[in-house]
């Protein structure tokens, strides 16, 4: 049976935090694929999901964020899509154990719909066999993270719907605009919501781009035309900082950012984790706010 989301939704849930960062700091250098650890140093992998459980997530993602035929291509890696997106899921389903769920991560392409320079036909069929993938290797639900084009997400959300029957969760970048609360090409949290209905997703959020205390309006914004949908917040651990030497840092530490949780709450987020510099000390600040709340 199908997990449902909105029962799941009956109380708010604690997600993970950064991916990407996390392995960086366990040696994977960067401009690499974190996918290729999946199958090349999975131990790692499994580390980072692991920590995450111990810091009391309910729900931890999956390394698969460019696991996609596109994406990977620059890597050289291009056919190897279906092996390392079911790899990601299945590292990530041995460390949650009977106790936490798995979401599997889908990122953009890096392709621009708009632009009409690969068809719509392949940018689905690449969705479609990542998700197909990460259902093979265990994941209870799907998210489509950090996408910033309208279309795209149109395109990743049939794809999902038609090549399994796991829940869908549609999560884009709100970060741009004269509020802010817009995504690079310019569509609203509104616009995320239409969309998502139409393609009968089972919920929306936002993630990326931001700090939690600017998540909190685009969550008030999702939630007044969300119309029931449960929604998805990850905001970052504040706004990135550049260090002289081109290292980015993010300045946000745990017990700040779990501090925003109850005005989240109060907004209207269901699932609340952490993005870009968000680690398990943040996971486990906001699980201990979460179930103050609870």
């Amino acid at each position: 049976m199908a997990l449902d989301l909105k029962k799941l939704a009956n109380k708010v849930r604690v997600t993970d935090g950064a991916w990407g960062t996390q392995l960086q700091a366990g040696g994977l250098p960067a401009g690499a694929a974190p996918e290729l650890w999946n199958v090349e140093n999975a131990p790692r992998v499994l580390a980072v999901a692991q920590a995450y459980v111990d810091a009391g997530s309910e729900i931890i993602l999956t390394n698969t964020f460019g696991a996609n035929r596109f994406a990977l291509a620059a890597h050289g890696l291009g056919d190897r899509a279906v092996e390392l997106a079911q790899a990601g899921a299945a590292i990530s389903k041995q460390a949650a154990g009977k106790d936490v769920l798995v979401f599997g991560s889908i990122g953009p392409t890096g392709k621009i719909v708009m632009m009409q320079d690969v068809p719509e036909e392949e940018l689905e069929l690449a969705f479609a066999q990542t998700a197909a993938a990460l259902a093979r290797g265990g994941a209870d639900a799907i998210v489509l993270e950090t996408f910033n084009e309208l279309d795209e997400i149109k395109i990743a959300m049939r794809a999902v719907k038609k090549a399994t029957d796991l829940p869908v969760i549609a999560s884009m970048t709100f970060a741009s605009g004269p509020d802010k609360t817009a995504t690079m090409m310019g569509n609203t949290p509104g616009d995320l919501v239409r969309a998502a209905q139409e393609a009968q997703a089972d919920a929306v959020g936002a993630n990326c781009g931001l700090g939690p205390q600017d998540c909190v309006r685009i969550c008030e914004l999702l939630r007044s035309a969300a119309a029931g949908l449960p929604i998805w917040i990850k905001p970052n651990a504040g706004l990135p900082l550049v260090a002289a030497n081109g290292a980015t840092t993010f300045p946000m530490g745990p017990d700040e950012f779990a501090a925003f949780v109850p005005r989240l709450v109060a907004a209207g987020a269901n699932f609340i984790g952490g993005c870009c510099g968000a680690t398990p000390r943040h996971v486990r600040a906001v699980r201990t706010i979460v179930d103050r709340t609870r």
